[in-house]
């Protein structure tokens, strides 16, 4: 709450019950891996809020908290569009044209004849057009969400590792697996994160020319998700990079990513294209699925995309919409990751695990609230809550514990080629 709502103004409470799921999930995913592996016990509001409150981010109404998402009134509800990239910026006069709006004169700000053009076209055909650019974009549902749980889907790609009579908890484990984490910034490595408080040896895979962009931001956020991962830089471009990150990705007993599908093709790499080992498990995060490869999406559209926005009035689609939190669907897809990941080893493995950000976004604002209803908000931020039968004012984000220092770009890529070779050889 705290991080929804205008910065001038009192917070505004999500009309879903997001941080109810999130415990559930939780939940769920202790017992999972208390089954697999080590047990986790995860703090959902640490989960949602730890990179607010590292970095000290605050609520910014209808720009995000990370300032790169903004929601645009369009000619029949909202849009929000991201520009967090040099492309994304630089595609913007294409945009502008797309949507008939002219060049942008150089003495106005790109954001106002964005939001300007915006007003003159419905919002799907805003975010349509952005996204045909390869500006991340979405338009805010009219309607309510409705969404099936889980929101991932899986198909088979190898064959299970099933318990030995007489059964145990499972073969497949998460004590001791190996994780090869080709994704970046937030969702992914907080699933790898997760996974490797589960007991599994966690290597993170970047490209040598390309790496992680979240390496360039707070050092204490990346920490907080990396540390005591293995680092592996590779050079993409070369036929060694590529044969060095086959054999990883054959070695692995869990991969994650978070690319599109044809970047994975054009390495050769896509799951669809190399054999896997019994009992692998392949988390595919995207913006909006598998079956939408070209659509892309960060934190704060996806959760516009599925509806989990904070409204100015009392119900959903009553006020003004501001953005839920900061980039909420990056935490929650990574935590749905997670579990989806344990689940899976539980059950054997080898699975295909297509996880879209929309959709974790729409399963959460789906969510109905607890008995005790919504939240009673006065002007000075203060709560009255049915459930502990008090008022409170609203707290700050909670700030996770120092973690040590992450490993730098590529400092175990020597000993990992020698692991993979013994492994291979």
């Amino acid at each position: 709450m705290a991080l929804t709502g205008f910065p001038d103004g009192p917070p505004v409470a999500s009309p879903a019950a997001g941080l109810a799921v999130l415990e559930r999930v939780a939940r769920e995913l202790a017992t999972a891996t208390r089954t697999t592996g080590q047990e986790v016990r995860a703090d959902p509001a640490e989960l949602i809020a730890g990179r607010a409150a590292i970095t000290g981010l605050t609520r910014q109404g209808r720009v995000s908290a990370g300032g790169s998402t903004r929601l645009l009134r369009s000619a029949d509800g909202w849009c929000a569009v991201t520009l967090s990239r040099e492309a994304d910026v630089a595609a913007l006069p294409a945009l502008l044209g797309v949507l008939g709006s002219g060049r942008v004169p150089a003495a106005e700000d790109p954001w106002t004849a964005l939001a300007s053009a915006a007003l003159a076209r419905p919002a799907h055909e805003v975010a349509g057009a952005a996204q045909l650019l390869g500006i991340p974009a979405s338009a805010l549902p009219r309607e309510y969400p409705q969404a099936r749980w889980p929101p991932w889907r899986t198909t088979r790609i190898a064959a299970p590792i099933l318990p030995a009579p007489p059964a145990s908890s499972g073969a497949a484990r998460l004590d001791g697996a190996v994780v090869a984490d080709l994704s970046a910034m937030w969702a992914g490595p907080l699933c790898a994160r997760l996974l490797g408080l589960a007991g599994a040896r966690v290597i993170k895979v970047e490209s040598a020319d390309r790496p992680d962009g979240a390496r360039s931001g707070d050092q204490r956020f990346y920490d907080w998700l990396h540390a005591g991962h293995r680092s592996i830089a590779l050079p993409f471009g070369t036929v060694e990079g590529r044969a060095a990150l086959s054999a990883l990705l054959a070695s692995a007993d869990i991969v994650i990513e978070a690319s599109r599908p044809r970047a994975l093709a054009g390495l050769g790499v896509a799951p669809e294209m190399i054999a896997h080992k019994p009992g692998q498990v392949w988390l595919s995060i995207t913006g909006h699925g598998r079956d939408e490869p070209d659509l892309v999406a960060f934190g704060d559209d996806a959760a516009v995309a599925g509806g989990l926005v904070g409204w100015t009035g009392r119900h959903w689609g009553q006020g003004e919409p501001v953005f839920c939190a900061d980039a909420i669907a990056d935490p929650l897809t990574g935590a749905c990751g997670a579990l989806a990941v344990a689940r899976s080893l539980a059950a054997g493995g080898g699975e295909l695990i297509d996880l879209p950000m929309r959709a974790v976004a729409a399963n959460f604002a789906a969510a109905s609230l607890p008995a005790h209803g919504a939240h009673e908000i006065a002007p000075d931020g203060t709560v009255w809550c049915a459930a502990l039968g008090r008022a409170q004012r609203v707290l700050p984000p909670r700030t996770p514990a120092t973690a040590p220092r992450a490993a730098r770009l590529g400092a175990d890529t020597e000993a990992v080629l020698a692991w993979l070779g013994a492994a291979r050889g």
